[in-house]
């Protein structure tokens, strides 16, 4: 393992504000520079096309992977893009942030272990192997071996990181704001509120290991999913152990064949559709590193629970209602429900009622167009693109939706989005209907007659 995959994790605020600077005048320069090449050549460039270069993606994703902690966190959501939106150089560039956490060095992790089992904590193991076989943005998973023979994955919870969540949302908001990228009307305060709520659940490990148990429960006997359990006397606010399950990552479902890809992309999105319509409770981040596929059973392995959320009856009930009035293909009905769920103001329904008619005609089109849907047919994406130009440019419509909504939204996408790259054909819209079916109230039985 090369030495550059380990650096310490700043812990105090000062170090890390000042990284957030180091991170925010490198940016500024690469600005400057790439203006300076652009006015040279004649052109007059946005702001925006300024900030999003290559370049500035790359310093923002090396920095973001050495603060680890929210603000890597933010930067990961940002990159779980289907490549559709963003350019595919920055999309390539972001992506990194999936995977791309340092390594805590040995002595970091040495007090961070003994903090919490006490110095003679190596004890408690037959094996602990020292090398990281995972870092992401709050913590990074060891192997390890019980004196009973048993394997255990160890999830170690970066130091400071709890501490930092406040203070780093807000400094990644600042650059937000400072950057012009966000119009100065559009008030993020719930954003970055519930963002705060969040991630301080999710660096929770003992209620990471609660929502892990639910789940576990919730798909006892189902033979698509595997979910490891957690091991309670080695579990506390910041460390984390559970069973360790042989998988491979998910991207090598890719090599498999087309049935394989169907049959198991075909439960991960109906585990989803479950989810929203049948537990009311949804583990919302679908970071590709959350899943693991075992191709001798084909079953995936499902990971990391700090982002299970309840789902309210009301945004179960607007997305039933929305998906629907697709089924139906009804235009102006799914119209009126895309601004219920919260995707779309009434503002900018008034103001761009025939870019939305066009959005949503493509999007009918493309789904109803075969009773197997082709998630790696994109061909539609350059006329939505067309039509959601003029929203997108008029920034002084821009709104947030409701933040259940978004939770959702954001896991219904990440799991179309890994679809899209696996390749996978589906039944979708007979997926949709029956687990709408099973919302509809069942009719009365009929009274006996009177004799």
């Amino acid at each position: 393992m090369s030495d550059d995959r380990y650096r310490k994790v700043p812990t105090s605020r000062l170090s890390r504000f000042s990284a957030f600077g180091q991170l925010a005048g490198g940016v500024a320069g690469g600005v400057i520079a790439e203006g300076a090449k652009r006015l040279a050549r004649g052109e007059r460039p946005a702001m925006s096309d300024l900030l999003l270069t290559p370049a500035n993606a790359t310093r923002v994703t090396e920095q973001l992977s050495r603060l680890r902690g929210a603000a890597m966190k933010l930067g990961q959501m940002i990159s779980l893009d289907a490549g559709d939106l963003l350019p595919q150089e920055l999309t390539a560039i972001l992506a990194r942030l999936r995977d791309a956490a340092h390594f805590m060095p040995p002595k970091q992790l040495q007090t961070v272990l003994a903090a919490a089992w006490g110095p003679d904590w190596r004890r408690r193991f037959a094996r602990f192997e020292a090398t990281p076989i995972a870092a992401a943005s709050i913590g990074q998973v060891h192997r390890a071996v019980m004196h009973d023979g048993r394997t255990v994955a160890v999830k170690v919870q970066y130091p400071g990181i709890a501490a930092s969540i406040d203070a780093d949302i807000d400094n990644v908001a600042t650059l937000l704001r400072v950057s012009g990228l966000l119009p100065k009307a559009l008030d993020i305060t719930p954003l970055l509120a519930e963002a705060k709520r969040q991630l301080h659940e999710e660096a929770d490990y003992l209620r990471e290991a609660e929502q892990m148990r639910r789940y576990g429960a919730m798909l006892a006997g189902e033979a698509q999913f595997v979910v490891p359990a957690p091991v309670d006397e080695l579990t506390g606010p910041g460390v984390l152990t559970m069973d360790f399950i042989a998988a491979k990552p998910i991207d090598t479902l890719a090599d498999a064949p087309q049935d394989v890809r169907d049959r198991v992309m075909g439960a991960m999105l109906d585990l989803v559709l479950r989810e929203l319509f049948e537990f009311g409770f949804m583990q919302t981040d679908p970071n590709f590193a959350n899943y693991r596929w075992q191709p001798e059973t084909g079953r995936v392995v499902l990971l990391d629970f700090g982002a299970a959320r309840g789902v309210p009856e009301e945004t179960q009930a607007a997305y039933a209602r929305m998906m629907q009035a697709g089924l139906d293909g009804d235009p102006a009905e799914l119209k009126r429900r895309i601004c219920e769920v919260g995707f779309a103001s009434e503002e900018q329904m008034a103001r761009h009622g025939a870019a939305f008619e066009g959005v949503i005609g493509v999007i009918l089109e493309h789904v109803n167009k075969a009773e197997i849907f082709d998630f790696a047919d994109r061909s539609f994406v350059a006329r939505l693109r067309d039509f959601g130009e003029p929203v997108a440019q008029d920034r002084d419509t821009w709104h947030l939706p409701p933040m259940d909504t978004l939770f959702v939204q954001r896991k219904v996408s990440g799991t179309a989005l890994l679809a899209v790259r696996m390749k996978a054909r589906l039944p979708l819209q007979g997926m949709v209907a029956a687990r709408l079916a099973g919302l509809q109230p069942k009719p009365a039985e009929p009274a006996e007659a009177a004799i």
